[in-house]
Parts: structure tokens; sequence; C-alpha cells
């Protein structure tokens, strides 16, 4: 069977043809969304787990060969943990978060794994744990599509953004479809593709046109914004080979996790000292609440987690004018509660696209911990990564040396006015259009697999 698969930064989700509409398939407690997350009470049994599925297939004796260090620790982890025989000990989606939440300083969890996969510099073994971190969900989510349907999925086009990071270009990306592509194939599909993501968002909308456009889709997912000038409408979409089609395409990791670091960080940080000074007169180190909240950096939050960090973190509360302040980071450090603080940067995000001011509840860091968040504030936070979004978008549409039509809008956070603001400000009076701003891709995704694979 062929679905479309969006494994997104920050939701997962799967497609399939019901005749000539997308049906979504319902991945956990009766939503077809679910949350880029996974918590596994160990590491360990990421590979324990990702191993037991593989047995008995063609991957399994290489699979254990390599991961025979980690594998031959499993027995004590488990009865460490006390886990009995059936239970994985991880958990994806939803129930990842609530298992953070509950138990946020005993266990591994991480959010967007996608966003890792691209980074420069990672060695062989962070590479390979990845890898299992991707399968694990992979395989998971194929085997509730799977449950749903009754039928073996074998076939599937994932999206991928333009540029999986910044910096490292074609090596980056290569890296990371190659994690993505190993995954894939250890879950269980046989045939594998990947189609750009605002491509696929902009197939979805071209389904629905009577007259040919060129349209800019601007695709602000949680990890990365991508933007695609494409042809579209009823003289190109019979097409399976559009590459003619796409005049250009631009992007860069910043989505909307980054929107809500920078939230957490100009607005929460300040509670735990950012901005405040040293006894001497210094100011804090701005570095030290970075690493707090940019949880989509694997190297900042291991140097922020690390042992040196917080006998550091107790080495300055006694040389800082406010050492109250810093109690409280030192409690995130502690208590790993980075996700959690970023969180409540993205409920502010979400709340003041409609509403003049937000209550933030920070009560897992300190009892009675608040902060009123205002529409000024939000704007003051996002606003450097609003203008990078506008150069993506003029960059785009200065090489493709043609003014788009209409500009097609979609993704989580494309439904923010300051967004929009940004993007008419900076590009002109160009009709703007918003898609199913967590659909599209994955419907796009289907109608591409459907038609290459059919």
């Amino acid at each position: 069977m062929i679905v479309g698969f969006d494994y997104g930064s920050s939701n997962c989700a799967v497609g399939t043809m019901n005749g000539q509409d997308v049906s979504m398939l319902e991945l956990e407690a009766g939503r077809a969304y679910l949350p880029s997350t996974l918590y596994a009470q160990h590491n360990s049994l990421v590979v324990d787990f990702v191993a037991n599925q593989l047995a008995n297939t063609p991957d399994d004796k290489a699979y254990r060969q390599a991961r025979v260090g980690m594998l031959n620790s499993i027995q004590a982890v488990r009865k460490d943990l006390d886990l009995q025989s059936g239970e994985t000990g991880i958990q994806i989606g939803s129930a990842a978060i609530d298992e953070y939440i509950d138990f946020p300083e005993e266990g591994y969890f991480v959010k967007s794994p996608k966003s890792f996969f691209g980074a420069i510099g990672l060695k062989p073994q962070q590479i390979a744990f990845f890898e299992d971190i991707a399968t694990a969900m992979i395989m998971q989510i194929k085997q509730r599509a799977e449950r749903q349907l009754g039928k073996a999925i074998t076939h599937t086009v994932i999206g991928r953004p333009v540029n999986f990071q910044a910096i490292g270009g074609e090596q980056s990306n290569q890296q990371a479809i190659d994690i993505l592509t190993t995954a894939a194939k250890r879950a269980g599909f046989k045939e594998v593709e990947f189609l750009f993501e605002p491509l696929a968002a902009g197939i979805d909308y071209e389904s629905r046109l009577t007259r040919d456009q060129k349209v800019l889709v601007v695709d602000i997912g949680g990890g990365t914004s991508d933007c695609s000038f494409v042809q579209m409408g009823p003289s190109y979409r019979e097409r399976t080979d559009r590459e003619q089609d796409f005049l250009s395409h631009t992007g860069k990791r910043l989505g909307g996790n980054d929107l809500d670091i920078a939230m957490a960080y100009h607005n929460f940080m300040p509670l735990c000292g950012l901005g405040s000074t040293l006894k001497s007169g210094l100011p804090m180190p701005n570095q030290l609440y970075w690493q707090a909240c940019k949880i989509n950096d694997l190297h900042l939050q291991t140097e922020f987690y690390g042992q040196s960090n917080r006998r550091e973190l107790h080495a300055m509360l006694r040389d800082v004018n406010e050492p109250e302040k810093l109690a409280r980071l030192l409690k995130i450090q502690q208590n790993k509660l980075g996700h959690q603080v970023v969180r409540q940067g993205e409920l502010c995000k979400i709340a003041l696209s409609s509403d003049k001011d937000y209550l933030a509840q920070l009560n897992f860091v300190e009892s009675g911990l608040n902060t009123m968040v205002t529409q000024a504030q939000l704007q003051d936070a996002v606003s450097d990564s609003l203008k990078q979004i506008c150069t993506l978008a003029k960059d785009a549409i200065s090489s493709a040396q043609a003014q788009p039509d209409v500009i097609y809008l979609t993704g989580g956070s494309a439904q923010s006015p300051l967004l929009k603001s940004a993007l008419q400000q900076s590009l002109g009076d160009i009709p703007m259009l918003n898609g199913d701003n967590f659909g599209s891709v994955t419907a796009g995704l289907t109608k591409w697999a459907s038609k290459i694979f059919s």
C-alpha cells in the first residue's frame, strides 16, 4: 500500500488516497497529528526496541553486530528500571510529552529529532543513535497506520525541507536523507522517495486550481522555513516530472521551534537572571540562558545539562546580585526543564496570534511563578526571525526572475498575523492564501506518492 508520510519537526502525519481525496490516518487517540517527540526511560531502550522489531528480518544480524555494546547492557538496564516482559520503556507523541512532564530528570526526551539530522560534526555513534530514534518512531507510526488500514504499507514519499541546516550545505542534507532512508527501510518500507515540503504543500493547492498560476509557497514548519516558486495549474499537474516547473527554492533551519525559543529566551530568562549583574558589576553571561532554551541544538543542550555547568551555576550563586533568580536557572538545569520552558513560549506564541496578552505559567520552575506577555513582546522576540523568513521569500522571487501571482502560506506558524504583515511589507501587495496549516504537506505527499508509485 502507498502512503504520504510527513515526518515533521512539530508533528508526524500519514495520508492515503481515498478515490480523489486524501484521508488522514489516526495516529493517536482520535488525532491525525502525532507530536514529533520520543521519551525513553533509558537511551539504550531505543536500541532494544529497534533490535526486537528487526528480529528475523534481513537487517537483524548486521544491526545487532553494530549495536552490540548497548545491547549487552540491556538486561541490566531493564532490571534496574523494573521493566516487565513486553514493556518497551519508550513512548512517542503525546504520551512521550506526558512522561517527560512527570519524570523530566529521569529519562531521555527528544523533541523534533529531525532538526538534528543534518547537524554538522556528528560522530558516527551520534548518527547511529539518531537513526535509531527515527527508526523507532517510524516503526511505531507505520504499525499504527497498518492496524487502521488492515494492510501492509510498502511505498511512501517522505517530506523534507529544502535545507536541514543553515550551514553544511548538501553534505548536511545528504546526512539527514541517509538517516531518514535508513530508518524508513528498517521500519519496513520497500520504496522510499523524498519531496520538498513546500512543493508538497503546493501540489495540494494545485489540485484545486482551474487556471495556471505562478505560486510562491511559503512553508513555516517546526524546524525549517522553506520557499518554493512553482508554476502550477491544469497545464502542469498531470506531469510526473516537475523539475522544470520549479523555478526556485530557498530554505534554512529556522522554524516555529525557533520562534518558541526566542519567546522563552526574551521573556522567561530575565526571571532567571538574564540581564542582571554579578557583584563585580559585570553582566551575567548570555550564553547560559541561550543554552537553556536552545532545545534544537544538541551541542548547546549537552553543554547546559553537563555536570561542569551545574558546578559552575552553583559557584555563581555566591557571586550574583540576585541569587534567587539564578536559582531558578539551576532548577531548570538540574531537572531538565528546558523543553517545558520552551513549551510555554510556544503557548504564548499561539495565544498572542489572537489575544493581546497571555499569562505564562512557570510554576514547574517555582511555585507561583508566572509572567504576563504581550503582543508587543512577541513582536520584539520574533522580529529577527521574521526578517530572515522575508529574506528567504525575496531570494526565491529574485532567483525565479518572475513575480508570483499568489503567495500560498502553510505550516504551523503560517497563520501568524505578524508573519503576514512582515511578508506584505517586504514583498508588496501580492495576494496571500492560507492552506491547511498542518495538513497541506501530508496531502501533497500522498498525492505525489500515488502518482509516482501507482
